[in-house]
């Protein structure tokens, strides 16, 4: 509501983001940010490309699951605050690591063929069975995507269509 007052902020906030930060700045892992990166790119590349069928995608999940673990080992050298490149590619990575599982878990998973998503063992659409969103999540204690469902709005939303 406009005028409103800020709601106070909880006692910690951002603490949890800084010590993210934190952890993965002073990282002492030997996996380089390049290699588990190049490993993701290629993994991508190779097993969830333009074409796609159900053994590459499964295969793929598994080595990107696992390449994903090398996070946990993931060593940079600046623990500086300015101009922190190491850092930032970390960064950039831990959130593409996520992105990448999340798009082969959903590809592996949805068995059709739609837009951009072609399948070669599943050359057609079905919208009697996949004509809905796929949503994803991560779920922490496994490091594994969890994948849900939200039916496609079929109305408009207003009349002036």
């Amino acid at each position: 509501m406009p005028g409103a007052a800020q709601a106070e902020l909880k006692k910690g906030a951002g603490e949890e983001s800084i010590a993210k930060l934190d952890k993965l700045r002073y990282s002492t892992g030997k996996e380089p940010t390049a290699k588990i990166r190049a490993g993701m790119q290629k993994t991508m590349q190779r097993y969830a490309a333009v074409f796609r069928r159900q053994d590459y995608l499964a295969e793929g999940c598994e080595k990107l699951q696992a390449i994903s673990q090398e996070m946990k080992d993931i060593g940079i050298s600046d623990r500086g605050n300015i101009w922190n490149t190491d850092l930032v590619e970390a960064m950039e990575l831990e959130n593409l690591m996520i992105q990448a599982k999340m798009t082969i878990f959903a590809a592996e998973n949805r068995k059709e063929s739609r837009g951009a998503h072609a399948r070669d063992d599943f050359p057609n659409r079905d919208d009697e069975n996949w004509c809905k969103h796929t949503l994803t999540y991560l779920d922490k204690a496994t490091e594994r995507p969890e994948i849900k469902y939200r039916a496609v709005i079929q109305e408009t939303l207003d009349d002036e269509v």
